[in-house]
């Protein structure tokens, strides 16, 4: 089998100049208006760097950039742009910005214009956006131009367009309307060549594979003019689409790749056919002239031809897809300025012929004509970062010299950090300068990362683990021993500090701590860095229900160190031990015979226990409960009730508190008397020497207002922590 590759294939510098930007520009707050070029893989690439399609200006906010592809826009456009401050990275072709003007000046003359090509086309959208008066777009050579009659008429073509289609439009316009159109032929130069390469190869070749995106109008038209002289033609997005069973049986068989495929699509289906051991004969076809006077291109001299006896490997026409020129990607060259003029410099390369320097690619903040046409005669280093046309840049070489440096530091171990582009089945993918980088998925952390995708756009910390220069370069990266690292050195810091925190600290320590998080069980303080639990318990003499009641989160307090577990690394801490015990200052609010208010909490056979406040009980004992005799305290109190009582016995170092509710109450032999005392007014002396008899001394009942202590078995005078046994507290 016989392989013809045509002599253009990949990107046209239009494309190209698109494809590098949006590979290049900061990703961050960057918008593609559209698709950037109809080509599946190379808008998949673009999306793995961040970037965001969207279909209208609506959609980018205020003060973002926005990338214009090479198809171009409309004015309105450019207008909204204006009003939103969005910032525009234009990368419309060349070819279609001339169609653009041709369009708007006719317009703007009050004539009409007509296009060629399809309506829908992106290209073709913002070509009828440039026009304000009439436009219409006509993609057969039958359609119905009756619409045109009576009108001066500019015919322009979609630069992508069917050369033959287009000559067929404007010869039947001009049968009809001789006198009133004026035709401009605005397919690139670059279609125009494609097209012949494609049909000189069709009319030989059994066979003719078509490499490009399947919505790509120029790919779409080489496979037009392909189906025209051959029967059979393959139309294949990308390698995955070959299939060798198809072309096995043909004895030659031709390739085509449209101006929107990029080479390294070109080159894998060429690596799949070489897998057969295809020969290949690598076709040459003289290049059409350019159709638009004011383009200039610069012809490379043709590749030395192959010995008569050796037949080209697939190999070497793998290598030739990009020897249009006689200077390759990544070669470095010293020039000399020779012109500086508004779009940038002119330099010459060993004295022959010149090249233009693009404004935007000298190693300058920002170009100053004057300053460079004083260095005319001077010489400088730049890159070929394009060719077919040749692109030269004075930046790339600053980049490459950068690069060098870091690869530098990246080879003697020193952690870098790159953005996530992509990823496969094996891994993370991204890109270092001219690197591509890979993270194998064992390497991204400890543990299986299961969602790769999830990845994408995010901020690697990466150390090499290989470097490869062999084929492509490639740097084979880990961040989890970056990790792994970290965490052993934070263990290692953790470990030395809780050691020092450990010497450094005993039960009876009077500390400071700030209060991290709460939980119903206690507060979790920072003591120096370290967690040690207060407990609920701990918190208050007498008792919460809510840790929040006493501490408040963020805040510091003073806390006595009361247990240390080293073996376990556990510290209790304790507040309610810094603070005064209830019972230490009673003696400042209680004495005997005061009247004091309380809560009746507990009943007992033998009296009732009542809560003067937190923490402090006072016993009123059944027989100072009512003057009248109890058999059952509960008969006469009930728990909850709120009493009034008075202090009898009053003993702090005991914590003891004797009440009598009886002492504030009348007595009723007082009532009696006072009875009396009227009955005897009413009744008279007899009745009243009667009573009196009965009346007995103030010396009877002399005894009632005295402490007197009462006994029930071995309690005397007892508080609810005696009862309780809490003799801690």
């Amino acid at each position: 089998m016989k392989v013809f590759v045509a002599a253009h294939c990949g990107f046209c510098a239009g494309v190209k100049k698109a494809v590098d930007t949006a590979l290049s520009v900061p990703a961050e707050n960057t918008y593609v208006l559209g698709e950037l070029i109809h080509n599946e893989d190379v808008t998949a690439r673009i999306r793995a760097r961040g970037l965001t399609v969207v279909e209208t200006t609506d959609e980018v906010p205020c003060g973002a950039t926005l990338l214009i592809r090479s198809h171009g826009v409309g004015q309105a456009v450019y207008e909204a742009c204006a009003a939103r401050k969005i910032n525009v990275v234009d990368c419309t072709c060349s070819f279609v910005r001339r169609t653009q003007k041709i369009v708007e000046e006719a317009s703007l003359a009050g004539k009409t214009v007509a296009i060629a090509g399809h309506a829908f086309h992106p290209e073709v959208v913002g070509l009828v956006g440039w026009c304000r008066g009439e436009a219409y777009v006509f993609e057969e050579a039958d359609a119905d131009f009756s619409v045109l009659r009576g009108k001066d008429v500019v015919l322009v073509s979609q630069t992508t367009f069917s050369v033959q289609r287009f000559s067929k439009i404007a010869e039947n316009i001009q049968k009809v309307y001789p006198k009133t159109v004026e035709i401009f032929q605005t397919i690139c130069y670059t279609t125009v060549c494609r097209q012949k390469e494609t049909e000189a190869i069709a009319k030989k070749a059994d066979a003719v594979l078509v490499i490009g995106g399947l919505n790509s109008s120029n790919t779409n038209k080489l496979g037009e003019t392909a189906s025209r002289f051959c029967e059979r033609v393959f139309r294949l997005r990308n390698a995955d689409d070959f299939e060798y069973e198809k072309i096995k049986n043909f004895k030659r068989v031709g390739i085509v790749a449209g101006a929107s495929t990029p080479d390294w699509l070109t080159s894998e289906v060429l690596s799949k056919m070489a897998e057969n051991n295809t020969e290949v004969q690598n076709e040459t076809v003289v290049e059409a002239q350019a159709p638009v006077a004011e383009e200039t291109k610069v012809e490379a001299p043709a590749p030395a031809a192959e010995a008569a006896d050796e037949k080209p490997t697939m190999a070497k026409v793998i290598e030739g897809i990009d020897r249009e020129t006689p200077y390759k990607r990544g070669q470095l060259l010293n020039v000399k300025i020779i012109s500086a003029a508004e779009e940038g410099v002119y330099v010459s390369v060993s004295g022959k012929g010149e090249i233009l320097v693009e404004k935007n690619e000298l190693d300058c903040e920002a170009y100053d004509r004057a300053a460079y046409a004083e260095k005319v005669g001077e010489n400088i280093d730049v890159m070929v970062v394009g060719i077919n046309p040749v692109k030269l840049s004075e930046k790339s070489v600053k980049k490459v010299k950068e690069e060098e440096a870091l690869l530098k530091d990246v080879e003697a171990g020193k952690e870098f950090s790159v953005v996530c582009t992509g990823f496969n089945k094996g891994g993370l993918t991204a890109e270092l300068g001219t690197y591509a980088v890979f993270v194998p998925a064992r390497e991204i952390r400890a543990g299986y990362v299961k969602e790769l995708d999830k990845m994408v756009g995010k901020k690697l910390r990466l150390r090499m683990l290989e470097i490869r220069r062999e084929r492509r370069k490639e740097i084979i990266a880990s961040q989890r021993v970056i990790l792994e690292e970290e965490k052993k050195a934070r263990e290692a810091a953790k470990a030395e500090k809780e050691a020092a925190f450990f010497d450094s600290i005993n039960v009876g320590d009077v500390v400071e701590g700030k209060v991290e998080r709460v939980t119903s069980f206690g507060a979790f303080v920072s003591v120096r860095g370290f967690d040690c639990l207060a407990h609920i318990s701990d918190l208050s003499w007498t008792g919460v229900k809510e840790v929040t009641d006493v501490l408040e989160i963020g805040k510091t307090y003073e806390f006595k160190v009361l247990k240390i577990d080293r073996e376990n690394k556990k510290v209790s801490i304790g507040y309610r031990q810094l603070q005064p015990h209830p019972w230490e200052t009673a003696a400042e609010r209680y004495a005997v015979g005061d009247v004091v208010h309380g809560k009746v909490v507990r009943i007992v056979p033998f009296g009732a226990f009542v809560e003067l406040e937190k923490g402090i009980d006072g016993l009123v004992h059944v027989s100072q409960i009512t003057h009248e005799w109890l058999e059952d305290p509960t008969s006469a109190l009930t728990i909850g009730e709120e009493v009034d009582a008075k202090v009898l016995a009053f003993d702090p170092e005991a914590h003891k508190i004797t009440l009598s509710i009886k002492a504030l109450q009348p007595r009723p032999w007082q009532e009696s008397r006072e009875r009396g005392d009227r009955d005897e007014q009413r009744e008279g002396g007899e009745r009243r020497r009667s009573r009196k008899k009965d009346r007995r001394s103030a010396s009877d009942y002399a005894d009632e207002e005295e402490y007197r202590e009462w006994s029930d078995g071995a309690f005397s005078g007892a508080s609810i922590a005696d009862l309780l046994g809490n003799d801690d507290k």
